[in-house]
């Protein structure tokens, strides 16, 4: 019984009820959320009369693969049954081309499940379906795992934080959305990469704040040290590119970008502009987990003076920033850990391998967010404490 009581009182304090500005807030960012998951990018192919459907492997044909080593080369012959849309029940031959490249090659077995593209036949003269021009196959079919992972998430998330959760999920979705939708088509319209990544990331922490702190003190002290921060290391990035002789290409698929057509976009421009981007979520967390620990210190003795909340709030940012940077270090460094293995397992000197792009532009990167945290941290505390001592002036 008392453990029944526990969870119903932890359940009714998660799901308490929000306040006016709150819930019009969240509804107002769940709706241009919405708004934005419409919203054409202006690079959808028209006209195309491709079909996509979930397919199931029936059997293979592998005489056509070669093996070189670790390395696949050849063709694959596949016979697939489709098992939705219009031609459900549909079965085919496709063929998968293995060119190499473990990154991008795939093989199928019986009973696994893939996503084709059907080129659909003329209609018949009865108004009947005729058997497709081709099927392709793309690759394994994953949709179904990430939703589900997807619904996993928003029941943990709704389950533990309340409505809390819903608003983080809500601000989730609205990161998304915006990246996908306003972000990269302006990279590839050629706006200013480094401009747009500043203009997002300020809806974003806008959004992503207040959300989660209201529309209080707390919430104007955090967006404000967060965006000082951003903009302090955007400034400083751009500053030190041109002597640290950056590549942009380095980043993948950047080279594929250019040969699509893309040629004239700055690669060094939109590197940049990721650098800050990539940093923006942590820069969020150090000012909101600084605003929130002034504001408990305030509660806790309204009569503090300025000056004395922001020496609490200076040590508490000198504390949170020797871990921050370093989870800094290690979320670019992990997408580098085979490169690294490579270094290694080669012998090859600090010289060459601190010098070399890839390894130098992610030591760049990393260097810019860590230089953005030590600038959010005061910036932060000063902007908490005058605005909780200036709370506490005017009650007197």
């Amino acid at each position: 019984m008392g453990r029944t009581f526990s969870i119903a009182r932890y359940a009714a304090h998660s799901w308490r009820t929000l306040g006016k500005k709150d819930v019009a807030f969240t509804a107002v960012a769940l709706l241009a959320t919405i708004v934005l998951a419409f919203r054409p990018t202006g690079h959808e192919r028209e006209g195309v009369r491709s079909l996509r459907a979930k397919a199931e492997v029936i059997s293979t044909e592998n005489n056509g693969i070669r093996c070189f080593g670790p390395v696949m080369q050849g063709e694959q012959t596949v016979r697939v049954r489709v098992l939705t849309g219009e031609y459900k029940g549909f079965e085919a031959d496709a063929n998968n081309i293995l060119y190499g490249k473990s990154d991008l090659d795939k093989v199928f077995r019986p009973g696994d499940r893939a996503l084709v593209v059907i080129d659909p036949g003329e209609k018949s003269p009865d108004g009947g379906l005729t058997p497709p021009e081709s099927l392709t196959l793309v690759d394994h079919y994953r949709l179904d795992a990430q939703g589900a992972l997807a619904i996993a998430f928003l029941a943990v998330l709704l389950l533990y934080g309340g409505w809390t959760g819903l608003k983080s999920a809500v601000s989730f979705a609205f990161t998304v959305a915006g990246i996908w939708k306003l972000l990269i088509p302006a990279f590839l319209a050629g706006f200013p990469p480094v401009i747009a990544s500043l203009l997002l990331v300020t809806a974003l922490s806008f959004v992503i704040i207040f959300l989660v702190t209201g529309f209080t003190e707390t919430g104007v002290a955090a967006f404000l040290g967060s965006m000082l921060g951003t903009t302090a290391s955007a400034i400083l990035a751009m500053l030190c590119a041109a002597p640290y002789r950056l590549n942009g290409a380095v980043r993948p698929f950047s080279e594929t970008l250019r040969f699509a057509g893309y040629d004239n976009l700055d690669l060094t421009a939109i590197f940049l502009a990721g650098t800050f981007l990539a940093s923006s979520g942590a820069f969020m967390d150090l000012a909101t987990d600084i605003s929130a620990a002034l504001e408990e210190i305030h509660k806790k003795r309204p009569g503090l003076s300025f000056l004395e909340l922001a020496k609490s709030g200076l040590s508490v940012g000198r504390k949170v920033i020797g871990t921050m940077s370093t989870t800094l270090l290690l979320a670019y460094t992990g997408s580098y850990t085979s490169l690294l293995m490579v270094f290694m397992a080669q012998g090859v000197p600090f010289e060459n391998m601190f010098t070399m792009s890839y390894v130098s532009s992610e030591i760049f990167h990393t260097m810019m967010g860590s230089m953005g945290l030590l600038l959010v941290a005061p910036f932060t505390a000063i902007a908490a404490a005058f605005l909780f001592s200036r709370r506490r002036r005017i009650l007197c």
